[in-house]
């Protein structure tokens, strides 16, 4: 597939991306000063990018019409129908073949910067070592809840969300839990109000200091499987479940090397890309004296 570059519609697209990126708002959202950074930055991006796209590493990197696809079809996937696609695309000065040879270029230069990272020399052993030790705080793990939680907000405008409605609410819930635990996910699906409710209240594994104080304090005396009497925080009443108690543990040095590898491996890609986008920059002074 033969993509045509549009300069005007890719600095377009850079703009947007920018925009996105540093205040989560399209270009016709932000105020003037925002703009002005928004375009800074899409103007550096845009002529890193070139740089990039003028290597030899670049000339041998061909864009399947699947890669191209892939990546567009990610952007359409974020939207409910194509009215709203093509509209938001509209709005930003795009349509479907810029997007797709901004995206084209897109996919070229993090192919080719895939690529110098690989160049990266390899971790090895004692580098992992080193960082372990360095960084002996990093591997001390706290004690932990992996938590379930039903919420009952208090709202006087509404008859069932009163104080004492939302209580005797939350209380009856408690009751019924403590019998039959195993009803938590159901019973938080029917009546929590918090997003968790779809997820069956699940709150996730987390350390002190997480949550509202209140709930903190219930959760770290609660035994696994046990569900907690009617909590009360600054948003409303809740009803609490202890799943299980991960004890504070310190890492050792064999369980903590895939994290530090990975950690190291990303490290070193990154700053080899730097150094080789760095020099791009260097030879064209150079060029231009």
């Amino acid at each position: 597939m033969t993509v045509i570059e549009h300069p005007v519609q890719l600095e377009t697209y850079n703009l947007l991306r920018a925009a996105l990126s540093l205040f989560k708002k399209s270009p016709n959202e932000l105020t003037e000063t925002e703009l002005s950074q928004a375009r800074t930055q899409a103007l550096n991006e845009f002529r890193i990018e070139s740089r990039v796209l003028n290597t030899s590493e670049a000339a041998a990197v061909i864009i399947t019409e699947q890669e191209l696809q892939q990546a567009y079809q990610e952007i359409r996937n974020r939207y409910d129908g194509e009215d709203a696609f093509f509209s938001d695309l509209m709005k930003n000065q795009l349509d479907k073949a810029s997007l797709q040879a901004a995206l084209h270029r897109q996919c070229k230069v993090n192919t080719v910067l895939d690529l110098v990272g690989s160049r990266a020399p390899a971790i090895s052993d004692v580098d992992i070592g080193i960082y372990y030790h360095l960084h002996a705080d990093q591997f001390n793990l706290p004690e932990r809840r992996e938590a379930c939680h039903i919420f009952i907000s208090i709202n006087p405008d509404y008859a069932e969300n009163t104080h004492e409605t939302a209580l005797a609410r939350a209380q009856e819930l408690a009751d019924k839990l403590r019998k039959k635990p195993h009803k938590f996910g159901d019973l938080a699906l029917r009546h929590s109000e918090c997003p968790t409710a779809l997820q069956g209240g699940v709150l996730g594994t987390v350390p002190r200091g997480t949550l509202y104080p209140e709930l903190d304090v219930v959760l770290f005396n609660l035994k696994p499987g046990q569900v907690s009497d009617v909590v009360k925080s600054e948003i409303g009443f809740h009803v609490l479940l202890c799943k299980s108690i991960q004890r504070s543990e310190t890492l050792s040095l064999a369980k903590a090397t895939p994290k530090i590898r990975k950690l190291l491996e990303e490290r070193a890609r990154r700053t080899c890309q730097r150094a080789w986008v760095a020099g791009l920059a260097s030879a064209d002074s150079e060029g231009n004296r």
